[in-house]
């Protein structure tokens, strides 16, 4: 089964120009999409990184500002870009952000600001782009989870709880949206050389690193290669399911 996209398609990632974002996007493109990454505008030097990193793909990934807490900008954005470049037919939500800190130490702050974010801005999206969708009777969201959202891990009562929380909004969505020719879906990454794993010590890292099956952390482009499958034109028949990219390190039936 080929993995390829309809090459007119428009896709939208969210939290597009961090590490795993950016490498979404170039995967997107290289399937055919015109790709869209969405991100606050306030990380100047991270933008101009960003545009460096995709130039090799002749203008087909941009860059638009949004802040996708908040709901109203979701509503502008989607407005925006289908005035722009057409319907919008794949949304990844990738936007998501970290205020760990152990229940009897978390402040409200820490649990709401994380929540905007990482639940709420999947509805804000989803909930402005599906209307598009539905008319056209095709679309594909893929929202990214977590391990910990399965798992659940210290200090991230927040973050397990919102990671969770993504799965069940897709599965409810996938069941609204299966008979439109709209599919929705999870991945849910396990620990990856990102600069938050980075940031770890190094006895922390190797013992991640010891616990995972495969013997190494995951790849930007693995989480990847999964949300471009799940956005394939030829994946209609894959919805409501949560794909797991993690090495092993959790396995479940």
């Amino acid at each position: 089964m080929s993995s390829s996209a309809h090459p007119s398609r428009i896709a939208l990632v969210t939290g597009g120009i961090g590490g795993l974002g950016t490498e979404i996007c170039r995967q997107l493109a290289t399937a055919g999409c015109r790709v869209i990454a969405v991100d606050l505008a306030s990380r100047d030097e991270r933008v101009a990184a960003f545009h460096a990193e995709v130039a090799g793909f002749d203008g087909a990934i941009s860059f638009e500002a949004a802040d996708v807490s908040d709901f109203d900008r979701c509503k502008q954005l989607v407005e925006r870009i289908e005035q722009q470049y057409g319907s919008v037919d794949i949304v990844v939500n990738a936007a998501g952000i970290t205020r760990d800190a152990s229940l009897r130490k978390m402040t409200p702050q820490q649990w709401h600001e994380l929540m905007h974010v990482n639940l709420d801005g999947v509805f804000n999206l989803c909930r402005n782009a599906i209307e598009g969708m539905l008319t056209r009777g095709f679309g594909r969201i893929v929202n990214i989870s977590s391990v910990n959202g399965q798992t659940g891990q210290f200090g991230q009562t927040n973050y397990s709880a919102a990671k969770a929380g993504v799965h069940g909004f897709t599965m409810a969505l996938a069941r609204e949206t299966a008979r439109k020719g709209i599919t929705v879906n999870t991945v849910s990454p396990g620990y990856c050389d990102t600069p938050m794993v980075a940031a770890v010590s190094p006895e922390i890292r190797a013992q991640i690193v010891a616990g995972i099956p495969v013997g190494r952390l995951g790849s930007p482009a693995d989480i990847a290669r999964a949300v471009a499958f799940l956005a394939a034109d030829d994946a209609g028949y894959i919805t409501g399911a949560n794909l797991p990219v993690n090495g092993g390190y959790f396995m479940s039936f």
